[in-house]
C-alpha cells in the first residue's frame, strides 16, 4: 500500500487558516530568488520520492513490479534432500511447525539426525507421503513412523497393497495409513496436496502438488515421459524436483543389458537429460524459482552432465541460471537450479 500523499501534517494559523507553506517561498535578504526557486523544487522532489517509495514491508515479486504483502512468517518453507537416487530417496519440506517427508528410502537414523541438526524433531513430522512402492522410496517407513502414532503415511490403498506384496515391511504399517486418491486434494497441517498420474513401472506411481499460501511445490521423480497431467501440475510450481535420470550417451556406452536400457528409455522408465532440459526450457516461466533435478544415476550419470545439459538448454532460451548458493549473483538470476546429491544432505534450504 502507498501514502494516499505524503508530507508533512497541516497545520492551524490563529486565524484558523491552513498553515500552508508556498511552494515558492518569498525571499529574503539572504537568499537570492532563483536559491529559493531551486530549494523548492528540490523539497519537492524529495517530498513525492517519498510518497511514491514502496513502505518497508512491501516487496516485489519476480513475476512483475506489482507490490506484494510480505509473506508471514508462517509461510516461509524450508527444504533438505536426505539422498536421491536407486540408493534412495527422502526429503523433508516444512514451515516450522508442520514438516512432511516425501518418500521414505532413506535409512531412518540418518533422516532424524540431519534433523535434529536443523533444530526439527521428529514430532514436528505430521505425515510421510509416498510417491510409489519400489524399495528405494519405502524401505524405510515402517522405522520413521514406528511408535509415533501422530506421523500419518499418506499413499493410494494400491501403494500401500504393492509396498507390502514386494517387500518386507511389518504389516503394522497399516495402522499408519491415511489412504489417498489422485487428484482428490487433502491436507497436513498448512499444507494442501495433489497426487497426479506420472508414468512408470512401479505400482500406481505419484507425483506431488504441494501448496503452501503462495508457494507451489511439484514434484515429479521417476517418470518415463511428461503425461498431461503432470504437465498441468509442473507448469504451477515455483520450486520442482524433476527426475533427470541417466545421459543418452553413457548410457548407451554402457555396461547395462539391453533389456535393462530398453526399460530405461522407455514412456514407463526414467527422464534422460536432454529431455528434462527441453521441458524445463519450454515451460520455464517467471514464477518457477528453483529446480532440483533429482533421481540421478549413479551409474549413467553425473551431476556435472545433468546440471550443464539443463543449464545450457534454460540458457538458450533466454534465461540466467543461478546455482542455489545464495550468493548474490546468483539471486539475481530468473532461476536456481541444484543437482540433489546421492547419498549426502543438501543441508537446510530456504525457498524464496
Amino acid at each position: 500500500m502507498f501514502d494516499d500523499f505524503g508530507g508533512t501534517p497541516f497545520g492551524a494559523t490563529a486565524e484558523g487558516m491552513p498553515d500552508v507553506a508556498p511552494l515558492f517561498p518569498t525571499p529574503d535578504d539572504s537568499l537570492p530568488i532563483h536559491s529559493a526557486i531551486d530549494k523548492a523544487a528540490s523539497q519537492f522532489r524529495i517530498e513525492e520520492r517519498r510518497r511514491l517509495a514502496p513502505r518497508p514491508e512491501t516487496i516485489f515479486s519476480n513475476d512483475d513490479l506489482t507490490p506484494l504483502e510480505a509473506p508471514s512468517p508462517i509461510d516461509k518453507l524450508n527444504f533438505i534432500s536426505f539422498g536421491s537416487g536407486s540408493s534412495g530417496n527422502c526429503a523433508y519440506i516444512g514451515d516450522g511447525h508442520t514438516g512432511i517427508l516425501i518418500d521414505a528410502g532413506v535409512e531412518a537414523t540418518f533422516v532424524e539426525t540431519e534433523l535434529r541438526r536443523y533444530g526439527i524433531g521428529m514430532s514436528q513430522i505430521s505425515g510421510i507421503i509416498l510417491t510409489h512402492d519400489h524399495s528405494d522410496h519405502v524401505r524405510y517407513v515402517y522405522s520413521l513412523v514406528r511408535k509415533r502414532q501422530h506421523i500419518a503415511i499418506y499413499c493410494t490403498p494400491k501403494v500401500l497393497n504393492g509396498m507390502l506384496r514386494r517387500h518386507n515391511i511389518s504389516r503394522r504399517v497399516r495402522d499408519y495409513h491415511h489412504p489417498i486418491y489422485k487428484e482428490h486434494p487433502f491436507r497436513i497441517g498448512a499444507f494442501e496436496i495433489v497426487a497426479f498420474e506420472v508414468p512408470h513401472d512401479g505400482t500406481d506411481n505419484a507425483g506431488f502438488f504441494i501448496t503452501h499460501g503462495r508457494h507451489h511445490l511439484a514434484v515429479a521423480t521417476d517418470l518415463g515421459s511428461v503425461s498431461e497431467r503432470a504437465d498441468f501440475y509442473l507448469r504451477q510450481a515455483n520450486y520442482m524436483m524433476l527426475e533427470a535420470n541417466y545421459d543418452e550417451a553413457m548410457l548407451a556406452c554402457g555396461s547395462y543389458p539391453e533389456y535393462l536400457k530398453a526399460r530405461i528409455r522407455s514412456a514407463n522408465g526414467h527422464l534422460c537429460n536432454d529431455d528434462t532440459a527441453a521441458y524445463l526450457a519450454a515451460i520455464a516461466s517467471p514464477g518457477l524459482r528453483h529446480v532440483f533435478l533429482c533421481h540421478l544415476s549413479k551409474d549413467n550419470n553425473t551431476p556435472q552432465i545433468a546440471l550443464h545439459t539443463v543449464e545450457q538448454a534454460l540458457t538458450n532460451a533466454g534465461l540466467t541460471v543461478g546455482d542455489g548458493s545464495g550468493s548474490p549473483y546468483s539471486l539475481r538470476a530468473d532461476l536456481q537450479l541444484q543437482a540433489l546429491p546421492r547419498f549426502e544432505s543438501t543441508g537446510m534450504i530456504a525457498l524464496r
